[in-house]
């Protein structure tokens, strides 16, 4: 596992040396993109980890332009990846890292269990920032080193939670509450949606993703440019602080 994470770090590293050039121009010099900060806060009288970044302009306030269909539909992110296992959130076990993901892409929408406009349709929102489970691993075959990792729908060991998006990959749309206030995006999650755990290590980048699906020589979804990284080298340094 070791050697694994440290592939994907060399990668991540690889990534912020140069731009994709299927990724958009935002981000590249966008300060909205430029993490500054990083913090997870666990909130014992209540119950909850607030997970938050800080970055050099508005969090949130770049998102991407639609292509009008989900072949090639832009996402961009503001990711904790972590040391968490992949039975902490509800996956089956496998291998990658687990993170938390924030997105925004408007051509589709993969949180049906949740209307986050409040206009009381479900299907029409997926600009809006939310929150996802991912499992990211290596793939080599994007420019950002790394993908959502990916199951064959027949395959009978793999368990996504409930609240998962139906799509094959190890992704799953909690309904987490996520705000965007000045520089900082938070997202607050509850204890017990992630096996109660606040002794892990984690980091934050600010990555543009694409989906696929026509393309067989392609992941599903890739990171196709890392834009920042919090610690600079993503080796993971930072760990939760305990408020009473």
């Amino acid at each position: 596992m070791i050697k694994f994470i440290t592939i994907i770090f060399l990668l991540f590293l690889s990534a912020t040396t140069g731009a994709c050039e299927d990724s958009p121009e935002i981000g590249s010099d966008d300060q909205n993109f430029k993490v500054k900060n990083v913090q997870v806060t666990n909130l014992k009288r209540f119950g909850i980890n607030v997970w938050e970044i800080e970055v050099e302009g508005q969090a949130g306030a770049t998102i991407p332009t639609g292509v009008g269909q989900l072949d090639g539909a832009p996402v961009m992110g503001y990711v904790f990846p972590t040391s968490l296992k992949s039975t902490d959130v509800g996956f089956s076990v496998a291998e990658g890292i687990l993170a938390l993901a924030l997105t925004s892409h408007p051509d589709f929408d993969d949180t049906p269990l949740w209307d986050e406009n409040n206009d009381t349709t479900y299907d029409n929102d997926g600009v809006i920032w939310h929150a996802h489970w991912v499992l990211l691993v290596e793939d080599e075959r994007v420019a950002g080193g790394l993908a959502v990792r990916q199951f064959d729908t027949n395959d009978a060991q793999v368990n996504l939670p409930p609240t998962n998006p139906g799509m094959p990959m190890f992704m799953d749309s909690p309904g987490f509450q996520v705000i965007t206030e000045g520089s900082f995006i938070r997202v607050v999650v509850p204890m017990y949606r992630m096996n109660n755990q606040t002794d892990f290590n984690y980091d934050a980048v600010a990555v543009y993703m694409q989906v696929n699906t026509s393309n067989s020589d392609l992941p599903m979804l890739g990171v196709y440019e890392v834009y920042s990284v919090a610690s600079g080298d993503l080796s993971l340094p930072y760990s939760v602080e305990i408020e009473p």
